[in-house]
């Protein structure tokens, strides 16, 4: 089990159209509130369920919120595909192949004086395999349709990470059309 220790991790500190700046310790950065570079993951089953995890209870933001697949900031000098991929497997011990899907911007306040400003990649894929959490990141996941997360069914809105509100309100559309591709994908 990966434990990760974010005091010790640093971000990528980007302008407005994702050019690196300069490298950010990673609170300090959420502190601030500076603009950084992000992941976000959505896997879908086969009946095109996504994957949410609660996130665990000693997180530093959002503990106990409800969040899409995965999500994560690169390293610096890590590509952006690499660190979704890594993350994938830190949290939730999954090897799927991820696929580009969109890319947005965002910021909102945190619990904790955090403010999340992010530049983010979103990536998807299909999965079969069952999650193996690491506790220290993920408390529990379930497979939910988006229209239920969207009307707050399947997770009440207050439940859910302000990101995957985002995702949700400002991205609805392309969630659905990457959800069409993923169920295409696995008839091939």
């Amino acid at each position: 089990m990966i434990k990760m220790n974010d005091t010790l991790e640093n971000v990528i500190l980007v302008d407005e159209n994702d050019k690196e700046l300069k490298i950010g310790q990673k609170i300090a950065t959420h502190i601030r509130g500076d603009l950084h570079r992000a992941f976000s993951i959505f896997l879908f089953d086969r009946d095109g369920k996504t994957l949410i995890q609660k996130r665990a209870p000693e997180k530093y933001h959002s503990a106990g919120k409800w969040a899409n697949t995965c999500c994560g900031h690169p390293r610096p000098g890590e590509d952006i595909a690499d660190a979704a991929q890594r993350r994938l497997g830190e949290e939730l011990g999954l090897d799927v192949a991820l696929k580009p899907a969109f890319q947005t911007r965002y910021i909102a306040e945190l619990d904790g004086d955090m403010i999340e400003n992010e530049f983010v990649h979103v990536f998807y894929a299909n999965c079969f395999s069952k999650p193996s959490l690491n506790p220290t990141e993920v408390s529990e996941t379930d497979y939910v349709e988006l229209e239920d997360l969207l009307a707050g069914r399947a997770v009440k809105t207050e439940q859910q990470a302000a990101w995957l509100r985002h995702y949700l309100e400002a991205h609805f559309e392309d969630l659905v059309a990457v959800r069409k591709q993923a169920l295409l994908a696995r008839h091939r």
